[in-house]
């Protein structure tokens, strides 16, 4: 029996769902300091790309393209990090961020540098709206 892809905890703790996309799962990470989202693919046991079938592999590429446009449309930054690390959270996850020139954390990355600030309740759901409307259809 296949075993079945369940979310890892921190990733749950840390993000918000957005929405449900072919693949992955995507959501916004809550930290207020970037507009930042992550893909997690829906592939139970995944840590590294090469976990991800050929097909699974190109899907989350047009996935990755998918974020990494909905930040550009819709917060405009200066520049796109795109990450998987997977140092703290072994699940495979992508992380699609917006960098600032005046970000707290610029031009060093955002890990480790400023305290997460979460968002307020009001401040989530506007950005979850906001991202929400600029997804394709």
């Amino acid at each position: 029996m296949t075993p079945a892809y369940t979310l890892h905890s921190q990733l749950a703790d840390d993000t918000h769902p957005l929405t449900t996309l072919t693949l992955c799962e995507l959501r916004l990470m809550d930290d207020a300091n970037y507009p930042w989202l992550v893909l997690v693919p829906r592939i139970a046991n995944a840590r590294e790309l090469i976990d991800l079938d050929a097909d699974q592999r190109r899907q989350l590429t047009d996935e990755i393209d998918i974020a990494a446009r909905l930040l550009r449309a819709v917060c405009q930054p200066y520049k796109l990090n795109i990450a998987a690390l997977g140092n703290m959270v072994e699940q495979l996850h992508v992380h699609v961020i917006g960098r600032e020139q005046d970000d707290p954390a610029w031009p060093a990355p955002v890990w480790g540098r400023v305290a997460a600030r979460p968002y307020t309740p009001e401040q989530l759901v506007a950005r979850v709206s906001q991202l929400q409307a600029g997804l394709p259809r």
